[in-house]
């Protein structure tokens, strides 16, 4: 009996409209799409996966039949080729999957579908997370801005980031090739050119210094593979069809380019998995910063879990407006967030928890975080000389995290941490104040911004241009921090400025957009957003939490924002590109061209329908464990090389159509067909205004149609004759 989805992002328990489905045992490599997916440890064993479930909340609605014949099971069925995502898809709501149905037939809901969404009609999750929604390309954006990508080994928070020093330029991989006109999948090696945060540009072995058939590939998408991995699972190495090179023996060939070469690490997928799980979970009760009042802390329950961002929803939604759910995004090593009990611990000012307020808040926490689950400041030694109430400094304005302001310490609490305000604000009771530990990045000292070439934000009725520290701490009869007190460590990064990355902007901090390191000061990083004014831009460590690296929102599922009016560009490149393709007749093909195609490729084009489907790559990443390949093992890879003959049945039908018209055009179209053509030379030649342009038009459209007449007439001619042909073959 089915009482739960399995997903721990999800765990839905069983209800009259939602649709549960059972893991495909039967089928191993699909078996392991679905672990992978859904961050599940592929070694779990069959029996347990038999009794669990995933309910139809991790489904698209594309990947459900439409049944016609059994409306029992409209929106039930899954297709063979459906795989479900962790995190649940905006698009999904609550209503009978029939109805999901009718709605795609552009049918009518039913009665009941369209109570049950005026009763549980809620707005919509706060973030566009869609594992299947590609809203932004980076491969054609680098290419456009020719711009490098952070490393992947920048980021300690980001998977794989300790392992990320094995992956590099040069490495050899087996990946599947897409240049090939086989009807099954077949596989060549390629040599990794450049590497773009999650992203490598990959070159076919044997093209060497060519670059036209370069593509780039997610290492993360379960695609690549170390070298023997076909050896190993008996996969097919076939060179690509447009490999000009003569290679007589490509054994030899491939054994000689692979000598010394490195490959992807054989657990690498398996470091991936574990890498993308942490131990917060769906229901966990923090303490998280007010994003209404940044001096206080409120409770707050983990309502999902993307890749160790976290959306909290406040437990208390007693001052929030009906039919809205206050809520707040952040990752779980964020310094805003905290496990229960903190607020108490270290002095800071909480809300005070409303009348029976599980109740009210339609929300129960099943557990409480603890602080092992946190990571743990800096210890910090407060006896002796240390921050004190009034000392004056300079720091990041927690709402407007691209000034750096003149500040004071209002209120030191226990723990190393400090309250601290922005000089000259309006608000007077404190509401401002904001929670900084005394090693944090956001608080300098004095002449920082000086020493540094930062603008800084004086309080007002102070020029900027003529401020000064000495002056300014005299006016006010306050001292400054002592410099020692201030966080000093500076490991050194691998950024610098230009590079790419996937950063939140902490102003809307559900929003993970295109940004460029603009400058680096010291451990600071000035994050700008790719199509935004400067005035948006954002101070962060480069330790942050908040900054991701290419490629980051499509191993998680998250949704990148792109910037305004690239999307728009690029889509307008792929519509010119796609304008540029060959002109293919369509339905405008003639009946006795149709016919004539269909008896030279009856079989052949249905068996190249059947089979394409399969040669396309599989869209979602796959885990399987893999073992250390032998030298012999490699040796023994057969390398299949396509020949020309085995090449000419299976071409491509539209092809051969348009190559066969052209022959009888030129072959049949007659001398008036030819004499138009040449009229048409010359008039356009000539034309100089608008009215030779059209008859040119005119007589171009007269052409065609007295070469298409008689492209019919000896179309005719040939059916007549191989039918007497045939007669005569039978006498």
């Amino acid at each position: 009996m089915v009482h739960k989805c399995c997903v721990e992002t999800c765990l839905t328990i069983k209800r009259p409209n939602i649709v549960f489905h059972r893991f495909p045992l039967s089928d191993q490599e699909k078996l392991r799409q679905w672990l992978f997916t859904l961050n599940m440890d592929p070694r779990t064993p069959r029996y347990v996966l038999g009794k669990l479930f995933v309910c139809q909340k991790h489904f698209q609605p594309d990947d459900y039949y439409d049944v016609q014949n059994l409306p029992s099971r409209r929106g039930r069925l899954l297709k063979p080729t459906a795989v479900p995502a962790q995190f649940t898809h905006a698009h999904y709501s609550e209503e009978d999957p029939t109805n999901i149905w009718l709605q795609r037939q552009g049918k009518p809901p039913t009665k009941k579908a369209t109570v049950l969404n005026k009763v549980n009609k809620a707005p919509p999750a706060a973030t566009g997370v869609d594992a299947a929604v590609a809203s932004f390309d980076w491969t054609a954006y680098l290419e456009r801005e020719t711009s490098l990508a952070a490393s992947v080994s920048c980021f300690r928070h980001a998977p794989l980031c300790a392992q990320w020093d094995d992956i590099t330029v040069g490495m050899k991989v087996e990946v599947l090739n897409t240049n090939a006109i086989l009807p099954s999948k077949v596989y060549w090696i390629a040599t990794v050119i450049q590497i773009a945060g999650y992203k490598a540009l990959l070159r076919y072995e044997g093209f060497e210094h060519d670059s036209s058939r370069d593509f780039w590939c997610s290492l993360v998408s379960g695609e690549l593979n170390p070298i023997g991995w076909c050896a190993m699972t008996s996969k097919l190495l076939v060179p690509p069809q447009d490999l000009k090179q003569d290679i007589p023996d490509w054994k030899e060939y491939l054994m000689k380019r692979l000598v010394g070469a490195q490959t992807l690490p054989v657990e690498f997928y398996l470091k991936l998995a574990e890498s993308m799980k942490n131990s917060f979970r769906t229901g966990m009760r923090v303490e998280v910063v007010d994003s209404k009042y940044v001096s206080r802390t409120r409770v707050a329950i983990v309502d999902s879990n993307i890749g160790g961002r976290v959306r909290l929803v406040y437990a208390d939604q007693s001052d929030t407006p009906e039919n809205i759910i206050s809520d707040f995004w952040c990752h779980i090593w964020s310094p805003l967030l905290h496990p229960i009990g903190w607020s108490k611990k270290v002095g800071h000012d909480i809300k005070a928890p409303a009348n029976n307020l599980e109740s009210s808040s339609g929300l129960r926490g099943n557990s409480d975080s603890t602080f092992m689950l946190f990571k743990k400041p800096r210890f910090t030694y407060m006896e002796g000389t240390f921050f004190e109430e009034g000392m004056k400094l300079e720091a990041i304005d927690p709402l407007n995290l691209g000034s750096i302001c003149v500040a004071t310490v209002h209120k030191v609490l226990f723990d190393g941490y400090l309250m601290v305000g922005i000089d000259g604000t309006i608000s007077n009771n404190g509401s401002d104040w904001f929670c900084y530990h005394a090693s944090s990045h956001a608080i300098l000292p004095i002449n920082f911004c000086k020493k540094n070439n930062i603008p800084l934000t004086v309080p007002p009725g102070y020029d900027a241009q003529t401020f000064t520290w000495e002056k300014y701490l005299e006016e006010t009869k306050a001292k400054a921090a002592p410099v020692r007190l201030f966080n000093a460590d500076y490991p050194g990064h691998g950024f610098s400025p230009n590079m790419k990355l996937e950063a939140v902007d902490l102003m809307e901090p559900r929003l993970l957009c295109v940004a460029t390191v603009k400058r680096c000061v010291g451990r600071l990083l000035l994050i700008h957003f790719d199509g935004w004014e400067d005035e948006f831009d954002q101070w962060v460590d480069h330790q942050s939490p908040d900054i991701y690296p290419v490629g980051w929102c499509e191993l998680m599922g998250y949704q990148l924002q792109s910037p305004p009016g690239v999307a728009d560009l690029i889509e307008k490149q792929l519509v010119r590109n796609k304008k540029c393709r060959r002109f293919s007749f369509g339905r405008k093909k003639k009946k006795h061209t149709k016919k004539r195609l269909s008896q030279d490729q009856a079989q052949d084009g249905a068996d190249q329908h059947t089979e394409s489907p399969q040669s396309t790559p599989p869209k979602v990443p796959l885990i399987q464990p893999k073992t250390e390949p032998e030298e012999q093992e490699i040796v023994a890879v057969k390398v299949k090389v396509e020949e020309m003959e085995t090449e000419t049945p299976i071409r491509p039908p539209d092809n051969f159509q348009q190559d066969s018209v052209c022959i009888i055009k030129q072959e049949e179209g007659g001398q008036s067909s030819l004499d138009n053509v040449e009229q048409e030379k010359t008039e356009q030649s000539k034309t100089k205004d608008l009215a030779e342009d059209n008859a040119s038009l005119e007589d171009r459209c007269t052409g065609d149609s007295n070469t298409d007449q008689s492209e019919n007439e000896r179309m005719d001619k040939e059916e007549l004759s191989q039918e007497d042909d045939s007669t005569m073959d039978e006498s």
